[in-house]
């Protein structure tokens, strides 16, 4: 059975969509059936983040309400055949998504994929809910910012249900000079989140070029593209020592 990582953050642009993405490029990578799905309901940006907005014409209530099937929903990258892509819904409107809907549909991701990796909306809402309800595992990520890392803390306080070993953080936009500045480390930011660390990812201007263009950033590429080549490895249970900011 494959594994569900609700990815999660509870403050915007702190960098879910990109750890999605580029994470889920690397599990593709490394030969792992791989599902990127996005929970952010009426404000999707993982299609574009993966170059793919052009082939996502089903989302997910499709799966759900029986319009499709998962097969048909969940779109193939161009580049990576292990690689897919399942959209959220564009418009809201009246949509009401059930706990028993969610548990169904992750039950059949299980069913087809080794890994899924949930792109859940900043905030404590009902993206939220949707993305962690019913996962194996959850990603906080945060940047060293004080407010992403309150953030973070009131995220974890509300994921109270998943026992020790099951969250863990992601610490993004790593700026060597910025954390000399600020007299502070990683450490701090695991002290202040109070979980243990899955990766360190370096602040790195490529970054944004490829995800404006959906290009994979591991083809254009190394620095930023390593530390989550990196996270990838350790998700699967390989030993990988953090990287050095």
């Amino acid at each position: 059975m494959g594994k569900i990582i609700a990815v999660v953050s509870g403050k915007g642009g702190t960098g879910k969509t990109s750890f999605t993405a580029n994470v889920g490029l690397s599990l593709a990578a490394l030969g792992y059936r791989t599902l990127c799905l996005d929970c952010d309901i009426t404000l999707r940006n993982l299609d574009l983040a993966l170059g793919m907005s052009d082939k996502a014409l089903m989302d997910f209530t499709d799966v759900i309400e029986g319009r499709c099937t998962l097969s048909e929903g969940a779109v193939c990258h161009p580049d990576y055949p292990t690689l897919h892509l399942l959209s959220a819904p564009v418009a809201s409107g009246d949509l009401t998504i059930s706990a028993d809907q969610m548990r169904d549909l992750l039950q059949q991701v299980r069913e087809e994929f080794d890994y899924c990796l949930i792109d859940a909306p900043a905030g404590l809402g009902q993206g939220f809910l949707l993305a962690t309800d019913f996962a194996d595992n959850v990603v906080v990520v945060t940047t060293t910012d004080a407010i992403a890392l309150r953030d973070a803390q009131r995220t974890v306080t509300e994921l109270s249900r998943f026992p020790t070993g099951r969250i863990h953080l992601v610490v993004n936009r790593v700026q060597k000079k910025m954390l000399k500045s600020m007299h502070t480390t990683i450490d701090d930011a695991i002290d202040t989140a109070g979980l243990p660390l899955l990766g360190v990812i370096p602040e790195d201007s490529d970054l944004s070029f490829a995800m404006n263009r959906g290009i994979a950033l591991r083809e254009c590429n190394y620095y930023a593209a390593r530390a989550y080549e990196n996270i990838a490895k350790r998700i699967v249970g390989r030993k990988v020592s953090l990287m050095k900011i």
